[in-house]
């Protein structure tokens, strides 16, 4: 059986500025934008969670949230820089690192250049290793597959160790909510709780049937997970599976003739990245995010992939027409591509590792 430790740093980018300025240590810090240019929260320490700060949030609300927290403009090449050397750390036990973001990694680590047995152990080390490196602490979790492993490293936040052997598995999927699967947000879990599903393991008397109608085509996958199961193995320098840009705008767009410039815009930056990059791409998708934080996603696939820069404007401006935009005001417009030439649709297992989708506007 597998050993599979997911390794998370904790409030990455709040943390590397707290280390790195004493004053800041004790205090509620957010790393993000100007409050009052519309800008967004990219990390919170721990500090300003207590009041409700988050990631992904306007930074307005955080203040206001907070009115004495401490915000901090990032600096992505120090965060960057930390990062490679928690990855070295990684490396130094395993070539299996699938990498998820700057901050986090899956670590197959069944057969590993410590030659220790116990997951538990090695998860314990590479914890020690990160502080005496970085003066940072990451958590982890241990477990069989990916999913119980992510779950794990949520668990004792901050600096914590979860372990899930296979005879506890039964047990900690009985304890899991809804809301412990990753993209599913406050309102979405509200919806499943209405249609009686509290926990996870309340999956597991649905039919395939009724949960396509409550969560579309993830059934299938959250049915596996409501068992535990995740055959999916740790994907070491995993390729791209999409490129994109988007734009938050410092004031409302209302004319439509305006949205569609900027779709047309960023819809060409992209084809030109494909071009650059010698991609083609089949699947053109856009985000509108409306002025009440409301956020859509429109997608088109075509039979063959392309990076013909005024085609993939085209579908994008066509998909623009399927929105609200011009009658709704737009803070956010983003335009994506998707499955590379030559590469079939993402699977529900990539679709997980990315965050499964069932919360897109929560």
């Amino acid at each position: 059986m597998r050993k599979i430790i997911h390794v998370d740093m904790d409030a990455f980018y709040a943390s590397v500025e707290q280390r790195d300025n004493p004053s800041l240590r004790g205090k509620p810090v957010a790393v993000g934008g100007d409050p009052t240019m519309r800008g967004v929260v990219a990390a919170a320490s721990y500090e300003a969670r207590k009041f409700g700060v988050r990631s992904a949030i306007p930074m307005s609300r955080a203040v206001r949230l907070c009115p004495s927290l401490v915000i901090v403009r990032p600096d992505f090449h120090k965060y960057r820089s930390v990062s490679q050397q928690v990855f070295e750390i990684f490396r130094e036990v395993t070539p299996l690192v699938e990498p998820l973001s700057l901050d986090e990694a899956y670590l197959d680590v069944t057969e590993n250049r410590w030659k220790e047995p116990l997951g538990v152990n090695v998860a314990r080390r590479i914890k020690e290793r990160i502080k005496e490196v970085t003066q940072l602490t990451a958590s982890a979790g241990v477990a069989p597959n990916k999913f119980l492993a992510k779950i794990g490293s949520g668990w004792k936040k901050p600096d914590g160790l979860t372990v899930v052997p296979p005879e506890r598995i039964e047990t900690f999927l009985q304890g899991l909510a809804v809301d412990a699967l990753w993209g599913v947000g406050p309102v979405t879990a509200a919806r499943w709780r209405d249609r009686g599903i509290e926990k996870l393991v309340d999956l597991r008397a649905r039919t395939v049937e009724e949960l396509t109608e409550i969560v579309g085509m993830h059934a299938n996958w959250l049915i596996e997970l409501a068992y535990g199961r995740d055959d999916r193995a740790v994907k070491p320098n995993r390729p791209s599976k999409s490129a994109g840009s988007e734009e938050t705008y410092s004031t409302d767009l209302q004319s439509i003739e305006e949205i569609r410039r900027e779709i047309d815009q960023l819809a060409r930056g992209v084809a030109d990245w494909l071009g650059k990059k010698g991609k083609t791409a089949r699947t053109v998708t856009i985000k509108v995010r409306y002025s009440d934080f409301t956020t859509i996603t429109r997608s088109q696939s075509a039979p063959q992939p392309t990076a013909d820069a005024d085609e993939i404007a085209a579908r994008a401006l066509k998909l623009l027409d399927k929105t609200d935009a011009g009658r709704r005001p737009v803070r956010l417009l983003g335009v994506s591509f998707h499955n590379f030439g030559g590469e079939a649709e993402a699977d529900t297992a990539d679709v997980a590792d990315a965050r499964l989708p069932f919360g897109a506007t929560d």
